[in-house]
Formats: structure tokens, C-alpha cells, sequence
């Protein structure tokens, strides 16, 4: 699937912003289930500095500068990227270890192997394991039951008993609220299933994107009706002939709209940038000297190319 990503951020500041400095996650990058055509990012003002590298995730990052006094800051993200979909995995037939396992596997033994996926065992600034998300997962991870099933599981029950609504929650809502309240948006369902996980000993991540969404029948497609969209990710490792865990890969699950998939949940789908949560993934952040009030404006766009 060829698919267009529009993404345009709007800041207008009240007084001036004099000098300013920023960070991006506005580019998507390769993955095994998108190819990246064309990805472009133009920002108004122009930047003083700007400089663009990949961070210790493999996302690709931008730098800039604003060295003069500014009202307003336009950042324009263009991407064209080619999608295809994700290996199908028989729960049946596929040999999977059972969470129990891969807990074991994460635990510190002297002399086994450094696995990556470590890294995402861990609290980090919105996701803090707690007793009140282990408790969450007693009812889908049972003794011995393959992680892929569970986790599977999980994600469908975060669909069926959580509500989505639009501004029930913000930025600094902790995860835990929103478990407690079963209400939130995308971010939230993501952060409440990377802290299950994390709270039973198994490493998940966070993934920032897009999803192209379908007008209703006989309208048009709206431009800068989409938003951006998040979901969660768990390490399942492999398995040998002798039954020993060693590196795996990534399946994707999206509780928002109860999808899932290795590398991604579908071709629909767009990988924007990864991490431990939110943090480590926003779309914009940064310092600024001034603009002490501001209104920001979000439009977000993904649609065929062609259409």
C-alpha cells in the first residue's frame, strides 16, 4: 500500500518567543513492514541551525535553532511510504515460550546473554509498574500459557472494557488513572498495556504513527482530520530445538482498535518512531525563551497516494 502522510504543527505565541531550540520525531524510518519513498520536514521560521540524525533507537531525529524573535512556528512533515503487511502467526502451530519463560529469561543469571529488549523492562517517565497492573494481568496471563496468546489477550480486553474519549485525559494523566477509570485515548491504552507487561516482568514499547482511516461512503476524505496514533509493542523471544530463549522479535498491538501483528498491526499502519513511552517519542519538544501563552494547532493527514 502507497500511503501519504500529511503532518502539520502549528504554534502561535503571545508574547514573542526570542530564541527558542527544538527536537522532532516528524520522519519515519525503514522497518520490515514499510519501505520510506520520499520524507521531507520544512519549518518556518528557517532555522538558524538544523541538523537531523537517528537517536539510540533507530528513529530519526531533528535539531533546529531559532535564533530570532518569532510570533508563530510552522513545521510541515511530508512522507510517502510504501507499506506491506506483517507475517501471519498461527497461534497453534507457532512455537512460542510461555510468559512465565520469558520473565525467567529476563531475570539476571550470571553468564547468559545481553538481550536488547532489557531495556524495556524498566519504569520510565510515563510508565511505572505498579501492583495495580499486575493484578490488571492475572486474568490473561494464567500458568503456562504461551506470552503471544496472553498478550494477544490482553489487547482485546483493553478494547472491550475501555472507552475511548477524546480529552478524558492529557499529557500528565498517570497510567494507573486511566486503568482505574477505563476510559482514555490511544496514549493511554498504549501506556496501560506496556505497564502490565512491565509489572510481570516482560518487556513492551511504545510505538508513535499513523493509521489511514475511511470516510464514510459517498464523502470525501478530509484533509487534516486524521491524528497521529500509538501503540504497543511486546518482545517475544525465539526458541531452539533444546527449548532455550535467545533473541526474538516484536509484535505490535493496537488495544485502541484491536489489531496486532509482527513488525506491525497492518499495512494500514505507520511506524513513526519507538521508545519506553510517550517521552521518548513526542512529535515536538523543546526550549523557549518567551511565549509565555500559546495556541497550538495540529492537522494530520494520511491518505492513498493518488486519491
Amino acid at each position: 500500500m502507497l500511503l501519504e502522510i500529511i503532518h502539520d504543527t502549528t504554534y502561535q505565541y503571545d508574547p514573542n518567543v526570542e530564541i527558542a531550540q527544538h527536537l522532532t520525531h516528524l520522519k519515519p524510518t525503514n522497518t520490515e513492514t514499510q519501505s520510506i519513498l520520499q520524507a521531507n520536514l520544512s519549518i518556518e521560521p528557517r532555522p538558524a541551525w538544523q541538523e537531523e540524525h537517528c537517536d539510540s533507537y533507530g528513529n530519526t531525529c531533528t535539531y533546529f535553532s531559532l535564533e530570532t524573535r518569532h510570533r508563530s512556528l510552522v513545521i510541515s512533515a511530508r512522507s510517502q511510504v510504501e507499506t506491506k503487511k506483517s507475517q501471519f502467526i498461527n497461534f497453534e502451530s507457532a512455537k512460542v515460550p510461555s510468559w512465565e519463560q520469558v520473565r525467567e529469561y529476563f531475570r539476571y543469571h550470571s553468564g547468559t546473554q545481553w538481550d536488547p529488549a532489557s531495556e524495556f523492562l524498566f519504569p520510565s517517565r510515563y510508565v511505572i509498574p505498579s501492583p495495580e497492573f499486575a493484578e490488571f494481568a492475572r486474568a490473561n496471563f494464567t500458568s503456562n500459557r504461551p506470552i503471544l496468546e496472553s498478550a494477544v489477550d490482553l489487547m482485546r480486553r483493553i478494547y472491550s472494557e475501555f472507552h475511548y474519549v477524546s480529552k478524558s485525559t492529557d499529557l500528565d494523566t498517570p497510567a494507573v488513572v486511566a486503568l482505574k477509570n477505563r476510559e482514555g485515548v490511544c496514549q493511554d491504552f498504549a501506556h496501560i498495556l506496556i505497564a502490565t507487561m512491565r509489572s510481570i516482568g516482560l518487556p513492551a514499547k511504545y510505538i508513535s504513527g499513523y493509521i489511514l482511516t475511511n470516510p464514510p461512503p459517498g464523502q470525501a476524505r478530509l484533509v487534516g482530520g486524521d491524528a497521529s496514533h500509538a501503540w504497543a509493542s511486546v518482545y517475544i523471544p525465539s526458541v531452539d530445538e533444546q527449548g532455550k530463549l535467545g533473541l526474538g522479535t516484536w509484535c505490535d498491538l493496537d488495544p485502541t482498535n484491536n489489531r496486532w501483528g509482527f513488525d506491525s498491526p497492518g499495512e494500514d499502519y505507520v511506524h513513526l518512531a519507538h521508545g519506553r513511552d510517550y517521552g521518548d517519542v513526542s512529535p515536538i519538544r523543546g526550549v523557549i525563551h518567551g511565549g509565555a501563552d500559546h495556541i497550538l494547532d495540529v492537522a494530520v493527514t494520511v491518505s492513498p497516494i493518488g486519491q
